[in-house]
């Protein structure tokens, strides 16, 4: 990242590096110690907290880092740090509350899980990275509405396709050409995969099978969407977009020509989309417009054909190498990769996966009962769906056929989840448009989510 990498190394020269807590030690967050603590100068990982410490633990070795210390109080972690000792806990809250540590890297997948970290860790006034879309695309309106409140950035991170997109859009935008399309390259979408059917190349890469799983049933690439959607403040064009399949190897620089034309030059807000089989995989792209005639004829000349879209596109995603890029852009710029704009505009609710029966408790995102699909934010609420961020516990008041889209009619919650009262609060807190142009969060719905 320009700008970045000059940074760093002079808080690395001034013996002032960002200091970082990660919370979640799986694969993707291995990954994410691996970078940061053998390749980027001026930043270290101070603490990993994860259910299971031994996982924790076995990031650092990986990285290099022997000899964590096991920490489980606020007061201990803070003496690590001090002394330059890396940590590891089973308690997350304790990286959020802890002094010494400047932003939080969540990295979970997990929603309830998360809503309590990253609240927890605006509370003290630090930065977060999210590696989680499923969080943000469930409650990251609300969740950017108490960062900004307390002056902290909150992101997605870089590397991942939504992040990799929107610094594609900045980029794109830079030039005076106007997104009308924001795409993802997927190898492939089946909505019936489960972690039965994935496993084999969940163990084949390291990777867990349910995660696997999200991206083969399109419940990843519906948040990923979505999140991007909320961050340009784009649509979808139908519950869970077109997702247009073309022969394997087709060039992305064709994809005007799988999207309705009227649709994208109507003069709307734009769309979120993928497409399954096209070449570069797995990168994204962007279609977009230029009004200016002699920019047109530019843009002609350097090989983006005659319009009226153009294409641009970046041929891959890098994941957790580009994560401290994200956090270095919090902590030294205030700047966020990718964040909500405001109200939802891009929901992602749930279908039944299979016949599902009354009684039965619903199962988590990427397992066997449900897939996601991206639906407009407005249209969800206005039909009472489920979010797919919500329906893991639920239990079904009555059977739901296979494909169906469930209603929160459909359900009865758990009770007492962080993730509801966000989700109320969200829901209250934009359905009024002057407070939400004020970015100022109502006192009462801060002091009950900020003191749980």
């Amino acid at each position: 990242m320009i700008l970045v990498d000059n940074a760093l190394k002079a808080r690395q020269a001034a013996g002032n590096p960002i200091r970082v807590g990660m919370v979640g030690a799986g694969f993707m967050g291995r990954g994410v110690a691996h970078q940061i603590c053998r390749y980027v100068p001026g930043m270290e990982l101070v603490a990993i907290a994860n259910r299971t410490l031994a996982q924790a633990r076995r990031a650092y070795t990986e990285a290099g880092e022997l000899g964590a210390q096991e920490v489980s109080s606020v007061a201990a972690l803070e003496r690590c740090i001090e002394l330059g000792q890396p940590a590891i806990t089973e308690d997350a809250l304790l990286l959020s509350r802890a002094g010494g540590i400047d932003v939080i890297i969540e990295v979970t997948g997990a929603v309830e899980h998360g809503a309590h970290v990253v609240l927890e860790a605006i509370k003290h006034g630090k930065h977060i990275v999210l590696l989680n879309a499923e969080l943000d695309g469930t409650a990251g309106s609300i969740l950017k509405v108490y960062a900004d409140r307390a002056g902290v950035v909150y992101t997605v991170s870089d590397g991942d396709q939504p992040g990799v997109t929107l610094n594609l859009a900045r980029f794109v935008i830079g030039l005076g050409v106007k997104p009308v399309l924001c795409g993802n390259i997927k190898g492939l979408h089946d909505p019936y995969r489960n972690p039965t059917t994935q496993e084999g190349f969940a163990r084949q890469w390291g990777q867990n099978p349910s995660m696997v799983t999200s991206f083969a049933d399109g419940s990843k690439i519906s948040f990923e969407q979505a999140v991007i959607a909320n961050a340009l403040g784009m649509e979808v064009a139908q519950r869970g977009m077109l997702g247009p399949t073309v022969a394997p190897g087709t060039p992305i620089s064709k994809a005007a020509e799988w999207y309705p034309q009227d649709l994208l030059l109507s003069g709307g807000p734009g769309i979120v989309d993928y497409v399954v089989g096209a070449e570069p995989g797995p990168g994204v792209f962007i279609l977009g417009t230029h009004d200016d005639p002699v920019q047109q004829h530019y843009l002609k000349l350097y090989k983006l054909g005659p319009g009226p879209l153009y294409c641009f596109y970046t041929p891959y995603h890098l994941c957790h190498f580009e994560t401290p890029n994200s956090v270095a852009r919090a902590v030294l710029f205030h700047d966020a990769a990718l964040a909500p704009q405001g109200a939802p505009k891009v929901e992602v609710i749930t279908a039944a996966k299979i016949d599902l029966k009354a009684g039965a408790t619903l199962d988590g995102i990427g397992h066997y009962m449900t897939y996601g699909l991206a639906e407009n934010y407005p249209l969800a609420r206005q039909q009472n769906l489920l979010p797919i961020g919500v329906a893991e516990g639920c239990v079904l008041r009555r059977d739901i056929p296979k494909d169906q889209a469930l209603t929160y009619d459909d359900v009865v919650l758990p009770e007492g989840r962080l993730i509801d009262q966000l989700r109320r609060e969200q829901e209250a807190y934009f359905g009024r448009p002057a407070l939400a142009n004020s970015f100022v969060l109502d006192e009462a719905l801060a002091k009950s989510t900020l003191q749980r």
